[in-house]
């Protein structure tokens, strides 16, 4: 037998649901799931990005609020009704708007905007996929947490890091709840990537980029197609010993104390 994994097939006959699947991280993920032999379903709140991904990947695309319950129902279950299992849920899409920062300017209507999308949004993903999975007795869930779930920043966006925090303590739970069922949950936890939503974020405040920049040991913010192969692993078979895990792919940080000159 062949020590070596076939990456084109380490996927086959999978099925994985994206949520933010039309940019970044998530078309990324959606990419890299394909081309490792995955049936792709897309969910993104834009329509035309998310047709433009399902197109590319060859796979389905749902319109979707990650919020609204009952739209996330019907992107799991359509999934599984066109293809026949949800095996893979990558619950990614998140939002990072500018009336999210410090404590005391940051307003209710604003926090509860960041935690409905980042983190309700979450625990209603992993309701509906968990739903197919447990009567299938396997499946890997992978939501994006953050660096900032594990530790603290002083250009704080509050409502999006106590977010974080909680997908980490969830997923912890229900990776620990769901592990004599077959089904694996892991928390990704990427530092700084170069997507939109970070460019939009730091072309509004160069010092702000700068500032978060130095505290990257590698020296530099990661490409979404790293974070990929992450999420490819941990949906793969390959981390079948792996679950309730805080998955950094930090490029260092929260191990720093200082950065090499």
């Amino acid at each position: 037998m062949s020590s070596t994994v076939d990456l084109t097939q380490r996927l086959a006959g999978r099925v994985a649901v994206v949520t933010g699947g039309g940019s970044g991280i998530g078309l990324a993920s959606a990419r890299r799931m394909r081309a490792e032999g995955a049936t792709i379903v897309i969910g993104d709140v834009d329509p035309d990005a998310g047709k433009r991904a399902a197109d590319e990947v060859g796979g389905l695309c749902m319109s979707v609020d990650v919020a609204d319950g009952e739209q996330v129902d019907a992107l799991f279950d359509s999934a599984a009704e066109r293809y026949g299992s949800v095996d893979i849920a990558f619950n990614n899409a998140g939002i990072s708007p500018p009336e999210d920062d410090l404590i005391e300017t940051t307003e209710l209507d604003a926090w509860q905007r960041v935690q409905s999308v980042n983190l309700t949004s979450v625990y209603l993903c992993c309701r509906a996929a968990l739903r197919h999975m447990t009567a299938a007795g396997r499946g890997s869930i992978i939501n994006t947490a953050s660096f900032v779930a594990v530790m603290g920043s002083a250009t704080s966006q509050i409502s999006y890091t106590a977010s974080k925090g909680g997908v980490l303590a969830m997923s912890r739970e229900l990776g620990v709840q769901y592990a004599r069922q077959g089904i694996r949950v892991n928390a990704l936890c990427p530092g700084p990537v170069n997507t939109p939503l970070l460019t939009e974020l730091f072309a509004k405040d160069p010092e702000r980029a700068a500032r978060r920049l130095v505290h990257v040991p590698v020296g530099r913010f990661a490409e979404p197609e790293e974070l990929a192969a992450a999420v490819a692993f941990l949906a793969s078979d390959d981390a079948s010993f792996i679950t309730a895990s805080s998955f950094l792919v930090d490029g260092g940080i929260s191990s720093a104390y200082v950065t090499p000159l």
